[in-house]
């Protein structure tokens, strides 16, 4: 038996989000999966060739061992073709989605034992946090968190004429190193800025009333912070606004910045190149849109 794949990018945070809002993206990495007679087989193709392992630390893998293990079924062998269109240490959700077509396609292989709560709830184990992984599960726009230890969320697909716009800059940040210059206490109004933010937030993309995320999309917890790390990550969000966006923000731990725009988006993001390059950054501009539909099985990788 053999299944494909596709799973779409994610952007966690929004801003002011950290650690519990996500968004998935129509930028994907596909995945086909193949029980044979014996042994392991991996291929990598696009982001990562080369780079990722092709051995038992796979991380598509080690997440379809996972689901074999609480299943308590295992293929006779595996053959895992991967082709990457999500750049690796981004911002994206590349591990998520690598982690969430593991679940998926292993699930599937073997006849589908393991409801999606429970895929779920094995992805957020190995990813840590849940805001990349439930997006790509379910699409759309989705807030989440863990509570008595199970993962809980709420989804809601916002309006999809809503313009994506990517500065994906040329150099990699792993979320340890993004993550290690957070302070461990901030101020209490700090936080009371954060937490009205978030609610405005989720209720703007619940109602798909976009006018709000300029301001819904402040943040004081994260972004400031990790602008060290980050060349020109203030200016980028400047720009992009003068240029006609909605919002603009550091997507997940960065380095890609990601701003939200009803019109113009290539305008936006030649603003947001331009100021990149000011401060010696060069970065690729991908203009998309929400991807609703979440992971989901495909036919070919065309």
């Amino acid at each position: 038996m053999k299944v494909k794949y596709r799973v779409p990018a994610t952007s966690a945070n929004l801003g002011p989000g950290f650690d519990s809002l996500g968004l998935a993206i129509e930028l994907f990495n596909y995945l086909e999966m193949e029980e044979i007679e014996q042994g392991l087989r991996i291929t990598i193709t696009g982001e990562g060739a080369g780079e990722l392992p092709t051995n038992k630390s796979n991380l598509v893998f080690r997440a379809a061992m996972a689901v074999f293990k609480k299943a308590n079924k295992y293929p006779s062998g595996l053959r895992i073709i991967q082709h990457n269109e999500i750049p690796l240490s981004r911002g994206l959700g590349s591990s998520s989605a690598a982690i969430v077509g593991g679940v998926l396609a292993a699930n599937h292989l073997i006849g589908n034992p393991l409801s999606i709560v429970e895929l779920l709830e094995i992805a957020t184990k190995l990813e840590g946090h849940p805001d990349n992984v439930a997006p790509a599960f379910f699409g759309g726009f989705v807030a989440s968190c863990l509570a008595e230890n199970s993962v809980k969320y709420i989804t809601a697909h916002p309006d999809n004429e809503l313009q994506i716009v990517l500065a994906i800059p040329d150099f990699q940040l792993k979320t340890k190193a993004s993550r290690s210059c957070l302070p461990k206490e901030v101020p209490l109004k700090d936080v009371v800025f954060n937490i009205s933010r978030v609610a405005c937030l989720v209720g703007a993309l619940m109602k798909s009333e976009f006018h709000h995320l300029s301001w819904a999309t402040e943040d004081r917890l994260h972004q400031q912070y990790r602008s060290s790390l980050i060349p020109g990550l203030q200016e980028v969000i400047q720009a992009a606004k003068r240029a006609g966006a909605i919002a603009s923000v550091l997507s997940g731990a960065g380095p890609t910045m990601l701003a939200l725009s009803e019109k113009d988006p290539e305008n936006v993001g030649e603003a947001m190149r331009l100021a990149f390059k000011r401060f010696g950054v060069e970065a690729k501009i991908v203009c998309t849109k929400i991807c609703n539909n979440g992971a989901k099985t495909i036919d070919s990788f065309s």
